[in-house]
Order: structure tokens, then C-alpha cells, then sequence
């Protein structure tokens, strides 16, 4: 078989996968290409070719990447996005995605996340809706220029409940998958700069709102340095329980992290590379993931492991992060 031949055969075969047991292949191509039955099974058989309008219809429609398929060495890759940028941010369809996306991935036998965290993972403080009210707020109106927020003050009433569900829903399905996070110190201070910059500012609507938000904080550090004190991730205000060994922190002193996450979901692999802050690139292609991959693997072996041993240093590194908070607190006389 000739390499057209091996490069069609895999794309049939993959659509093949992704149809529910009670779609038949022919009927599906058929339908997609407008073809007959007949003309279908001499594709199915190699018979004859596809052509490039045809691959890229059944491409389209089934949502795969002929590029991925391929899966040749070269310098180019095609990815899916999820597109954010200023005037078109919606935060309850990028929850949704995020949701969507993390229930396939819980549902697998074998998975994993391993997160390269510039900003605290999001799967951390959605559990605490003083936290996610003030990045939102501040994602559309510093970031999205989302109209309505013109000339509104930051208030913890603002956000909505079915938000906040939604967040809630999100931690849920995260303390489900077996997560490696590879934090430093300027993880957590990227966020206490915004925090400030809001305040000095004068965008937030009261006192009271920055304290509470403030406490919010520092039971999430807390908490979160219980989790890795545990070795797994539980609900804040529930008993702690959890798979174990199934949280594992590392603190990196020298590299600033990217935000990348790799994914591992019953042996295939997958890389989110995150651009505009929140927009989303994803790859499947097996070469940049190795790619990937051995980088963690590189970035994990210059990190201090600082989840379940290692409690000096644990306790050093949390220390740190919550002085960054006292500091603030007592600079704005709080």
C-alpha cells in the first residue's frame, strides 16, 4: 500500500473510532461526501482515492486533524482553540468548555494532569467564590475590555450563582484526576500584584470586599498546602479524603513557568498551551507531545519535591506565600 494509501486508510479508521456503536462508517461518509454506497465501499477499500476536498469535508465534520493523523515529522502543527481575546470572552462558555473537556478526562482508567503553573490552576481556587469573582472581574475588565464592566468597582456580590456552580462543578471534577503541579513563588505573587493593583487603584467598591477576599486567600493557601501535606485533593469545608498519592507539588526556584498542561487519558496524550492568558491551544501530535513531556520531565528533576515529604521545605515555601500576604495586608493598614 502506498503512502496515500496508509495516510486514507488511518482516517477512515480513526472517524471509525469516534462513531457510536450503533453509526455505521458507510452511511456516515456517505451522508458527509453525498456519495453512493457503492462509491464509499471503493474509499473504505482504497479502491480510490479521497480527494483533498473530500479529507478535508470528513475532517471538518468528524472534528479531527488529518496533520495529527499523519503524525509525520515536520515543522508545522495544527491545533484546536478555544479562542479568547478582548470583545469575546464569555465566561460561562469557557466554564463550560473547561467542563466538557475535564469530564472526559475524569472518565478515563488511566490519566493524569501535569500542570506548569505561572498562575495558580484554576482546578485550586474555584473552590473559593471570593477568589474566582475577583479574576473574573479582572479578566474582563483589564484583560477583555467586556463592556459590562465599564466603570463598575469590584464587588464580591457581583458574581452569579449559577457561576459560582459551575466553578464548584469544575474543582469537583479536577479532585478527581491525578495532578502534578510545578508552582514557584512568583506563581502566587502574580496574582497578589493584581490584587493590589486593583486596590491602589481604586477599583474596588469597599474595604470590607478587599478583606473578605484577603480571607478568602490565605484559607486557600492553607488549604492547599493541607492537600499537599495529604498527598490528594479534597473539598474545602468537607472531611479529607482522597485517592492517595494522588496530589503531588513541586516548588521550582529557577524557571518561570508557562501555564502548559499535558494531559494523559488511557495511554494518548494531549497538550494545552495557553495564549491571551485564558484563550486555549490543544495537540494531540505524539512528537510535540514527547516534546512536552520530556520537558516536565527535565523542569520535575530540577524542582524540590515539597507534597507529603519534605515538610521543612513545604512549610518554607507556604510561609512565604502567606508573608506576601501579611506584607500587603500591612502595607494598606488592614
Amino acid at each position: 500500500m502506498n503512502a496515500q494509501g496508509n495516510i486514507q486508510e488511518s482516517l477512515l479508521n480513526h472517524i471509525k473510532e469516534k462513531l457510536a456503536d450503533n453509526l455505521s462508517l458507510v452511511h456516515e461518509v456517505s451522508e458527509v461526501l453525498g456519495i453512493s454506497y457503492d462509491s464509499t465501499y471503493r474509499r473504505l477499500r482504497n479502491e480510490k482515492a479521497l480527494t483533498l476536498e473530500e479529507a478535508f469535508l470528513l475532517c471538518k465534520h468528524f472534528n479531527c486533524s488529518l496533520d495529527a493523523i499523519m503524525e509525520r515529522e515536520c515543522n508545522y502543527l495544527t491545533f484546536q482553540h478555544f479562542y479568547v481575546g478582548p470583545g469575546a470572552f464569555d465566561k460561562e462558555q469557557w466554564l463550560d468548555f473547561i467542563y466538557k473537556r475535564l469530564l472526559v478526562v475524569s472518565q478515563a482508567k488511566e490519566k493524569q494532569i501535569i500542570y506548569a503553573a505561572k498562575d495558580p490552576p484554576i482546578f485550586q481556587y474555584f473552590q473559593f467564590p471570593e477568589i474566582a469573582a475577583f479574576k473574573f472581574f479582572f479578566w474582563e475588565k483589564t484583560l477583555f475590555n467586556v463592556h459590562s464592566q465599564e466603570g463598575k468597582l469590584f464587588s464580591l456580590k457581583a458574581i452569579s450563582a449559577d457561576v459560582i456552580d459551575k466553578c464548584r462543578k469544575i474543582s469537583a471534577l479536577a479532585l478527581q484526576i491525578p495532578t502534578i503541579e510545578i508552582w514557584n513563588e512568583d506563581t502566587f505573587r502574580i496574582f497578589m500584584r493584581q490584587v493590589e493593583y486593583y486596590w491602589v487603584s481604586g477599583y474596588f467598591e469597599s474595604e470590607k470586599d478587599l478583606i473578605d477576599l484577603m480571607t478568602s486567600i490565605e484559607v486557600w493557601l492553607a488549604h492547599n498546602q493541607k492537600q499537599a501535606e495529604l498527598g490528594y485533593k479534597f473539598l474545602y469545608g468537607h472531611q479529607a479524603q482522597g485517592k492517595a498519592n494522588s496530589y503531588t507539588l513541586y516548588e521550582n526556584e529557577i524557571v518561570l513557568n508557562d501555564n502548559t498542561i499535558f494531559l494523559t487519558e488511557d495511554g494518548q496524550n494531549s497538550t494545552f498551551i495557553t495564549y491571551n492568558v485564558l484563550g486555549l491551544l490543544a495537540s494531540s501530535n505524539s512528537g510535540f507531545c514527547e516534546n512536552i513531556s520530556n520537558f516536565h520531565k527535565t523542569l520535575i528533576s530540577k524542582s524540590n519535591l515539597i507534597s507529603q515529604v519534605a515538610e521543612k521545605e513545604r512549610n518554607r515555601f507556604f510561609n512565604k506565600l502567606h508573608k506576601v500576604v501579611d506584607h500587603f495586608k500591612q502595607s494598606q493598614g488592614l
